[in-house]
């Protein structure tokens, strides 16, 4: 078990309790994923932690949402082998994805984000995993996505690594689209406790301060997810179904706003 999968072994998972009511909605979420598997040129193992990405799934999807996957190459996108655990010891929302096969084979075979337009959805949500950091920044199809996204009004969000889907986009102002508001993401310091701060291509925290983001975190390795407008975003895999959560309750309001 490498550093960070044994750092978030470590915590205790702090309860996500249900939304109080189901949202019945014909609601379309854009979910994109990393492609990338390796962490450069380290050659490190890396790419979509499973726990950000079945969290949310079954939350959106449990809600009544249509969940669409897609990543940044298209294909395979690859689940970093840290994230998942021998068979029954994993969190039981790693354990249905585990035992889900319609939603393995998707993953096996998702579309390009390139081929969605952005504003064609209610949502985007951007899970994690170390392996975002060298590609979804560099993606024009997921900038597009996420540009068309935030210029209609339409919600973004993120958790962990995943805001590195953010980095790129700018709004119609020709600012980033994180510039003055309050953003959240996996912290330096938590980084550089799983000892990758050296290793990744950024660290997120800092090129979203650099970016004009208000950067906000909780403690380290316990649940922090908040909301800016349409932006949406929480701090680590402990954060992933807040985020889902903060997302099903902008979506149940009877009017959103881009600001």
């Amino acid at each position: 078990m490498d550093a960070y999968s044994a750092a978030i072994a470590a915590q205790p998972m702090a309860p996500n309790p249900d939304l109080c009511r189901k949202h019945p909605m014909a609601t379309r979420i854009l979910m994109i994923v990393t492609s990338n598997a390796r962490m450069g040129d380290s050659g490190r193992p890396t790419g979509l932690w499973a726990e950000e990405l079945a969290a949310p799934y079954y939350a959106l999807a449990d809600a009544g949402a249509q969940v669409t996957l897609a990543s940044a190459a298209g294909g395979a996108a690859p689940i970093d082998p840290g994230s998942i655990k021998p068979r029954g010891d994993n969190e039981a929302v790693v354990e249905r994805f585990l035992d889900d096969g319609a939603l393995q084979a998707r993953i096996a075979a998702t579309a390009r984000a390139a081929d969605h337009g952005g504003a064609d959805f209610d949502a985007i949500f951007f899970p994690g995993g170390h392996g975002t950091l060298w590609d979804l920044p560099l993606d024009a199809g997921v900038t597009q996505a996420v540009e068309r996204a935030f210029a209609a009004g339409r919600l973004i969000a993120s958790v962990c690594h995943g805001a590195a889907g953010l980095v790129s986009a700018k709004g119609p102002d020709g600012r980033s689209i994180v510039a003055g508001r309050r953003i959240n993401a996996f912290t330096n310091a938590e980084e550089a406790a799983v000892g990758l701060d050296q290793v990744v291509p950024f660290l997120l925290e800092t090129r979203l301060r650099e970016l004009g983001a208000r950067f906000e975190a909780g403690p380290l390795w316990q649940p922090f997810a908040l909301r800016d407008g349409s932006l949406i975003t929480g701090q680590n895999p402990a954060s992933s179904k807040a985020v889902a959560d903060l997302v099903l309750s902008a979506l149940s309001e009877p009017k959103r706003h881009a600001a």
